[in-house]
C-alpha cells in the first residue's frame, strides 16, 4: 500500500460518513451467524465447510450492489477471509479497489476464562507473522476484542492495559488498531462500568505519542453521549458501535443518540438476510439495512437521552 492510498484511506476514516460492516465472525461464532442466515448446524460438517459457507455469505453482501463505499466506510474480515477472494481479487483488494471499501481484520483469538469481572484476550503466538501478511494485503488496520462483564477496577484496568499493549504492536507495523472492549449490555452495573472504561481508555489515550491515533469499538452507552470525550481526543480516529445483542432497530435508535459514534454493527447489519432468499430480495433486504444503519451513523438525533431496551 502506497503512502498516498494510507492517506486518502486515513482522511476516509476520520471524516467519511458512513459506517464499518463487521463481516469477522469466526470460530464459535460462525454456527451461530449461519443459522440465523438460514444454514442449520446438521446441513454442513467439519470446520472446512462451515468457513466456506460464512465465507460465501460474505461474498453475497460484499458483491451485492448495495454495499459500496457511499454508505460503508469499510469493512472487518476474518484472517481466513483476507487469503480469500471475491470474485476474482483477493478479499482485501477488492473491498477497497473495487468497493471503495477500507479494509480491517480481525486479530483477537479468543477470550480468556473470565476473571476479575473481564475476559482478557488469548495470546497471539503468530501476531508477527500476521501483521506483515495483512500489510502485504493492503489491510488498514486491525480489530481486537475483550469484553468486559462487571464495574470491576481492577479487571476494567487490565483489559485497557492488554488492548493498549496490543495497539501499540500494530501502529509498529504500521496499522491502525481498533480496540474493541465491549461491555456486556444486559449486567446490572453497564453504567458504572462504562464510566470506569472511559476514564481508563483517557488515561492511557493521553500516554500515546501525539503522531499515533487508535480507534474505540464500544458498546452502545447507557447514557447517550458518554463517550464524546473519546470522540474528541486527539489520538483517536473515529470512535465506532457494536450492536451487542440489540435488534438492528434499537440499536439504530441508541446511536443515532451518540453525536460522532458511527456503526460497527455484525449480527444487526446481516439480520433479515437469507441464503434462501433471491438474488432481488436478498439485496433489497440488505439495502434498507444498509440505508437505516448509515441514517443512525450520520443523522443524529438531538433529543434526550433513551433507555437502551433489553436485548
Amino acid at each position: 500500500m502506497t503512502d498516498d492510498v494510507k492517506r486518502v484511506q486515513a482522511e476516509r476514516m476520520t471524516t467519511g460518513k458512513g459506517f464499518i460492516a463487521a463481516l469477522d465472525q469466526s470460530g464459535g461464532s460462525t454456527p451461530k451467524a449461519l443459522a440465523l442466515y438460514g444454514i442449520e448446524p446438521g446441513s454442513y460438517s467439519g470446520d472446512a465447510e462451515m468457513f466456506d459457507l460464512i465465507h460465501e455469505m460474505r461474498t453475497r453482501i460484499v458483491m451485492s450492489p448495495a454495499f459500496s463505499g457511499d454508505r460503508v466506510l469499510a469493512a472487518i474480515l476474518f484472517e481466513e477471509t483476507m487469503e480469500r477472494s471475491f470474485g476474482d481479487r483477493p478479499a482485501a483488494a477488492y473491498l477497497w479497489h473495487v468497493k471503495g471499501v477500507v479494509p480491517f481484520l480481525k486479530i483477537d483469538q479468543g477470550l480468556e476464562d473470565a476473571r476479575d469481572g473481564v475476559q482478557l484476550m488469548k495470546p497471539i503466538p503468530g501476531l508477527d507473522e500476521l501483521l506483515p501478511r495483512a500489510v502485504g494485503h493492503g489491510i488498514f488496520g486491525t480489530k481486537a476484542r475483550s469484553v468486559i462483564g462487571a464495574a470491576s477496577e481492577a479487571g476494567i484496568a487490565a483489559v485497557v492495559a492488554q488492548q493498549f499493549e496490543l495497539a501499540g504492536r500494530v501502529l509498529e507495523r504500521g496499522l491502525v488498531p481498533i480496540l474493541e472492549p465491549e461491555v456486556t449490555v444486559t449486567i446490572a452495573d453497564k453504567a458504572a462500568a462504562e464510566e470506569l472504561l472511559l476514564s481508563s481508555l483517557l488515561a492511557q489515550l493521553d500516554e500515546l505519542p501525539a503522531d499515533q491515533r487508535v480507534m474505540v469499538k464500544l458498546s452502545l452507552p447507557t447514557v447517550a453521549n458518554l463517550y464524546r470525550p473519546l470522540v474528541e481526543h486527539p489520538r483517536v480516529m473515529r470512535v465506532v458501535a457494536l450492536s451487542g445483542g440489540y435488534s438492528r432497530a434499537e440499536a439504530d435508535a441508541l446511536l443515532a443518540e451518540d453525536t460522532g459514534e458511527i456503526a460497527s454493527f455484525s449480527r444487526a447489519l446481516t439480520e433479515g438476510l437469507s441464503a434462501h432468499q433471491s438474488d432481488a430480495d436478498f439485496d433489497a433486504t440488505l439495502d434498507a439495512a444498509i440505508q437505516s444503519i448509515y441514517e443512525a451513523s450520520t443523522q443524529k438525533d438531538p433529543g434526550p437521552a433513551a433507555t437502551p431496551a433489553t436485548p
